[in-house]
């Protein structure tokens, strides 16, 4: 399978995306001052995608797991396994190194805002209220990172109907192998039995020609001519049976 057609760097494509952009805001996140709205703002959106994006990778490296049972079967090689080990590895390190600078960030701002206001003087009840944007903005957040989710939970189950159809037509070439056999079996079986009718036919007439010569001859020419009739049954037995 080609690696556009392979559904591992389907995803990784979209994940890696999806990296870049959180490395993006974060940078912008970055030159923000940490008593700035903006910056809360974007916390939270930094906050929820990198959540999104480590259910991703870890999605991905369970079907990465569940390849590594049996390689063969799915058709990778130990070292693209490994490949793909290192992949989700080092995407996991990024955007856990994100998450742990933003929420650091977040509690030294929330420290700073808070002895900003005492030096200012400004009680809280000055600030704007905007539990009702950020309400919004949750939900905005939540609703994509469940799109996400249920994107790949799509993608997922397409990857296991695929197994499963090319499983049945397996299966259906295990069975028609097995049909063909059974008629060959059953061919030989019919040749075996028109032969072994044959023979017996053949010993029938014998076995009437000798009644017949016994019922002519005296009884030193009958003695004979079962000893001569012996013989050559044991002659027809061994060419029968034996070539």
């Amino acid at each position: 399978m080609s690696k556009a057609q392979d559904p591992f760097y389907i995803v990784k494509e979209e994940i890696q995306e999806s990296i870049d952009k959180l490395q993006s805001s974060f940078h912008q996140w970055e030159r923000i001052r940490p008593d700035d709205e903006e910056r809360r703002h974007l916390t939270k959106e930094l906050l929820a995608n990198s959540e999104s994006i480590e259910w991703q990778v870890d999605e991905l490296d369970k079907a990465i797991s569940v390849a590594a049972r049996d390689p063969s079967w799915y058709g990778i090689e130990a070292v693209e396994l490994e490949n793909r080990r290192r992949w989700t590895s080092n995407a996991r390190t990024q955007v856990g190194n994100v998450k742990k600078a933003v929420v650091a960030g977040k509690e030294n701002g929330s420290t700073a805002s808070v002895m900003h206001r005492e030096l200012m003087r400004l009680p809280n009840s000055h600030q704007p209220d905007r539990s009702n944007l950020y309400s919004t903005e949750d939900n905005d957040d939540f609703i994509a990172s469940e799109s996400d989710r249920q994107m790949l939970l799509i993608k997922q189950q397409d990857e296991e109907l695929d197994e499963l159809s090319a499983s049945v037509e397996r299966i259906g070439g295990v069975g028609l192998s097995i049909h063909e056999e059974l008629l060959a079996q059953e061919k030989i079986i019919d040749d075996l039995g028109n032969e072994m009718d044959s023979t017996t036919n053949r010993l029938d007439f014998v076995q009437k020609k000798v009644a017949m010569v016994m019922k002519k001859a005296s009884a030193k020419g009958q003695c004979m001519m079962i000893l001569f009739l012996l013989v050559l049954f044991i002659i027809l037995f061994i060419l029968v049976f034996f070539t």
